[in-house]
């Protein structure tokens, strides 16, 4: 702890923000006596505390990641199975995310052209769309979408036409829904 308390003043006397000695000193007195006690005592009972909100974040992140897995297999054969799993998507989205119309609609966009692509190509766009949808998740913190990407791994790994068109489908009747 105390090494921790002692570096964190240091990084505030490199900011080029200070011009003198004067002005750091201040600033290091005025948040030295209390912002070392207040990092060094309460700082490390904080730092603990936001270890217990990442792990309860965490814990909320488990419960949301864990809806049930997309079956592919259903999907293909069963429509009903396909507009059901649209709308169970479509829910955990309005209750973890906002803001996701313009990139769901971007990212069908996509799977559309990767639909469209000839058969000797249409496995590499669709690895290559899977990237875009992880790399989405992960910038837009759209975890309500977890369960997309692991589907379309199984689509990626089928390669089958079948597949990727009701992964089209799927995504279609998500943004529909999502409207």
């Amino acid at each position: 702890m105390a090494e921790t308390t002692e570096q964190e003043p240091r990084k505030q006397e490199n900011r080029p923000e200070g011009g003198g000695g004067r002005p750091r000193e201040g600033r290091e007195g005025g948040r030295g006596g209390e912002g070392r006690e207040g990092r060094g005592g309460p700082g490390g009972r904080r730092e603990g505390g936001r270890g217990d909100d990442r792990r309860s974040g965490g814990g909320d992140r488990g419960r949301f990641e864990g809806p049930p897995e997309i079956d592919l297999d259903k999907l293909i054969s069963d429509p009903l199975y396909l507009d059901n799993q649209a709308h169970s998507v479509v829910s955990r989205m309005r209750d973890m995310d906002s803001g996701t119309k313009s990139q769901l609609r971007r990212l069908y966009n996509a799977v559309r052209r990767a639909v469209r692509a000839p058969e000797n190509e249409r496995q590499q766009q669709f690895v290559m769309l899977r990237a875009r949808l992880a790399y989405t998740i992960a910038r837009h913190s759209l975890r309500s979408l977890d369960s997309l990407e692991k589907l379309l791994l199984q689509v990626t790994r089928k390669n089958d036409a079948r597949g990727y068109e009701r992964f089209r489908d799927l995504f279609e009747a998500i943004v529909a829904y999502n409207e």
